[in-house]
C-alpha cells in the first residue's frame, strides 16, 4: 500500500475506472479506481495514517491498495477486488449514517459481505441514543432480534448469555416508552438463583426481588437518566415484579421483559 496525499478532497464518487490486467503468472488481475466524495471526510474515513485501509489491507489479503487524495486504486484477484469494493461502498453508507470507522467496523462489514449482507442495514440501525452513545445491532443475529422485537407482539430471545438479549429488549423497550409507543414497562422474571442460595430476604417486595433483577437495572441505567428511575418507578412508569406474580393481570399498552423464564412458568402466565 503506498498510500499519499489523502488530505485532498476531490469530487465525484464511485468507481472512477476499471481495467483488467494479466500478470506474468497467467492469473487475471483486475484494477478498479474509487473516488470517494467531497462530503466524507478523509481521515477519518481512512483512519490516522491510513489505518482503517491497512485493517482492510489485512482482512481482504493479496490486494494492491494505493491512496492519491481521495482516489483508491485497488488490484488484484477479480473476486477480491470485487469484495473490497463492496465493503468501500457500506463504509461509506456507515460513515454517511455518522458511524465512526475503525478496525472493528471494517472487521464487521467484511464479516457482513462475506455472508451477503449489507452490512450498512444491519450497523445503522439505530435504537437508542442517549449521553452521547448510540446503541446498535452489532451482528446479524441481533439485528433480526431487533426486527422481530419491533414487528412483533411476543418475541421470544434464546440464546447464551452475553449475545444482548436483555439489553437489546431494554434498549427496544425504553425506545418504545419515548415514542409513546407504550405506557409503561415491567421487568419481570422468576425468582431463580445462580447455584447458590441467598435464604431469606428481609424487606419490601422490591428489596427482596432487586438482586435477581439487577442485570435489568444494570441495562436501564445505561439508557435512562439514573436521577429519573426512582420516580419512573415510583409512578408506575417502569414496574419490577416477580414472574410468580404476572398471572391473570392484564397489560395495555405495556412492554414486558420475563427474563429467564422457563418454558412451563411462561405458559403458566
Amino acid at each position: 500500500m503506498n498510500p499519499t496525499d489523502s488530505d485532498t478532497a476531490a469530487a465525484g464518487d464511485g468507481a472512477a475506472g476499471n481495467d483488467a490486467v494479466t500478470d506474468p503468472r497467467g492469473a487475471e488481475r483486475d484494477t478498479v479506481r474509487l473516488v470517494i466524495p467531497d462530503s466524507i471526510d478523509l481521515v477519518a474515513f481512512f483512519g490516522p495514517g491510513e489505518s482503517n485501509l491497512r485493517a482492510l489491507e489485512k482482512t481482504i489479503d493479496d490486494l494492491d491498495i494505493h491512496v492519491r487524495a481521495n482516489q483508491v486504486q485497488v488490484t488484484g484477484d477479480p473476486k477480491r477486488v470485487e469484495s473490497f469494493v463492496s465493503v468501500i461502498g457500506e463504509l461509506k453508507k456507515l460513515h454517511t449514517a455518522g458511524h465512526r470507522i475503525n478496525e472493528e467496523t471494517i472487521d464487521r462489514v467484511t464479516t457482513f459481505s462475506s455472508e451477503g449482507a449489507a452490512a450498512s442495514a444491519v450497523l445503522g440501525t439505530n435504537i437508542l441514543s442517549t449521553r452521547g452513545k448510540s446503541i446498535r445491532p452489532k451482528t446479524m443475529g441481533q439485528h433480526d432480534y431487533v426486527k422481530a422485537i419491533r414487528n412483533h407482539t411476543i418475541t421470544f430471545g434464546i440464546g447464551p448469555a452475553g449475545t444482548g438479549k436483555t439489553y437489546l429488549a431494554m434498549a427496544m423497550a425504553v425506545n418504545a416508552l419515548q415514542h409513546k409507543e407504550v405506557s409503561r414497562i415491567i421487568l419481570t422474571r422468576p425468582a431463580v438463583e445462580a447455584g447458590e442460595s441467598l435464604g431469606y430476604l428481609p424487606g419490601t417486595l422490591n428489596d427482596k426481588i432487586d438482586p435477581y433483577v439487577r442485570p435489568l437495572y444494570d441495562a436501564l441505567h445505561d439508557m435512562v437518566d439514573p436521577e429519573s428511575i426512582p420516580l419512573l418507578i415510583e409512578t408506575g412508569t417502569i414496574e419490577v415484579a416477580p414472574l410468580a406474580y404476572m398471572r391473570g393481570r392484564t397489560l395495555n399498552d405495556a412492554v414486558t421483559d420475563p427474563r429467564g423464564a422457563e418454558r412451563d412458568t411462561v405458559r403458566l402466565v
